[in-house]
């Protein structure tokens, strides 16, 4: 199975395009046109979109992208830290979902890993963005020894028990 997805650089935000075993060029030309749509209705700007110069992306992918105002720039050769952050969520996905999961279908691969992308973006902590979660903001220090002794953490399963989330009751 071929995963499109996309990352914003600056929040690490991931978004899942599509997913099929057998990509064409309107497939990745029709998930093109879905990303524009998407960027729109969440006021969201892009300027760049870093891609691979895999063959699978045909002429039609960067005119859709540049109709939008979107430049789309091509990864050097031999050059894989161009697209590092992408990399590494890639890294990222296949460690912590797809090695534990067994896929059974796309529509079961698409149900993972929208799971998966909620958890990244929402829940996930961030090392490099100040230990933060994408879509929610920093919870309050605890600056009252009192308040340790009396934490109620409540455990949340994601898909299927592969990942737990651990937040404060409230």
């Amino acid at each position: 199975m071929y995963v499109l997805a996309v990352i914003e650089h600056h929040t690490r935000r991931i978004r899942i395009l599509d997913a099929t075993g057998h990509p064409t060029a309107a497939w990745v030309t029709q998930a093109a046109r879905n990303l524009v749509m998407d960027l729109e209705d969440a006021g969201c700007r892009a300027r760049f979109l870093i891609r691979d110069r895999d063959g699978k992306f045909p002429e039609l992918f960067d005119v859709v992208l540049a109709d939008a105002g979107i430049r789309v720039v091509l990864t050097g050769v031999r050059l894989p830290r161009m697209n590092a952050v992408m990399e590494r969520w890639v890294r990222t996905c296949r460690r912590e979902l797809l090695d534990r999961t067994l896929v059974w279908n796309q529509r079961h691969l698409l149900d993972a890993l929208r799971e998966f992308e909620t958890f990244y973006n929402q829940h996930r902590p961030h090392q490099g963005i100040a230990n933060a979660r994408l879509l929610k903001p920093l919870p309050s220090a605890i600056t009252k020894p009192n308040q340790i002794a009396h934490l109620n953490i409540r455990r949340r399963q994601r898909p299927g028990g592969i990942i737990n989330e651990y937040e404060h009751a409230a």
